[in-house]
């Protein structure tokens, strides 16, 4: 019987290149999603010289794009459909408040909530008549309230949070597994120019692997490294003074000098 087939968005790198390695590694079929063909076909040619015999399927596509959103979950039917999809594409821009950039907010938002929304609409219409199938939205516990620089990126996790936990209500009685994923602070290029501390940052790799060990167990949430985040969901119940007071000095913003200009 063949493994299930696993639909990775933004594949092509960081927390999603390193998943795709790690899904073939354990046998899964893939099929890859990002915005460019060359770094999609590059990855291919590394699973499959890791991996004798891989099983990998590339499709070009921009989330923010519905239709080929939709087109790509039609496509999959050709290879008996997506059994499961981590929707791990996103954009993190920083933003600093006192210098603020209204684009930083629309861009960020078309990305991570509406591209994630133009995934998991196919994704259901497809699963449905099946009853089957594994839909894991990648959020992270800068939803769960507030950090610095993460005004944008921040509402959109949580909003993904919120997403998937009201999307449960419903593909339980159909049938679909619903996760979140949840990690802390990664290696990869988009928390390299984070100006404070990211504590029990872990590498790419290593997050990958919770990744996958997550998506094979099927729980709801799935965050990590849980000495980490467990810290912050305790946090989250303080009240916000304490909470602002607390991560303020955590992160080495309370007194930071203001950027006058």
């Amino acid at each position: 019987m063949a493994k299930p087939l696993v639909w990775i968005t933004g594949a092509s790198s960081g927390l999603g290149h390193a998943l795709s390695l790690e899904m073939a590694k354990r046998g899964y079929r893939l099929a890859l999603t990002a915005r460019k063909r060359d770094a999609l076909d590059a990855l291919k040619v590394e699973i499959e010289g890791q991996q004798a015999g891989a099983e990998v399927h590339v499709a070009e596509g921009d989330i923010i794009d519905a239709q080929r959103m939709e087109a790509i979950v039609q496509e999959m039917d050709a290879y008996g459909g997506i059994d499961i999809a981590a929707l791990n594409a996103g954009i993190y821009i920083p933003v600093d408040a006192t210098k603020p950039d209204l684009d930083a907010f629309h861009k960020t938002f078309d990305v991570n909530l509406k591209g994630t929304a133009n995934c998991v609409v196919p994704l259901i219409k497809m699963m449905k008549p099946k009853r089957q199938g594994q839909i894991a939205l990648v959020a992270s516990v800068a939803g769960y309230s507030g950090l610095p620089m993460a005004a944008a990126y921040g509402a959109t996790k949580a909003g993904l949070i919120n997403m998937a936990e009201a999307l449960r209500f419903d593909t339980d009685r159909m049938g679909i597994t619903i996760q979140v994923i949840n990690p802390g602070f990664v290696e990869t290029p988009a928390t390299d120019n984070n100006p404070f501390e990211m504590p029990f940052l872990l590498k790419v790799d290593d997050a990958a692997r919770r990744m996958a060990d997550g998506l094979q167990a099927k729980s709801f949430e799935v965050t990590f490294p849980k000495r980490f985040t467990y810290q912050l969901k305790v946090l989250r119940l303080l009240p916000f003074d304490i909470y602002h007071w607390l991560v303020s000095r955590a992160t080495k913003w309370h007194g930071k000098p203001l950027d006058k200009s």
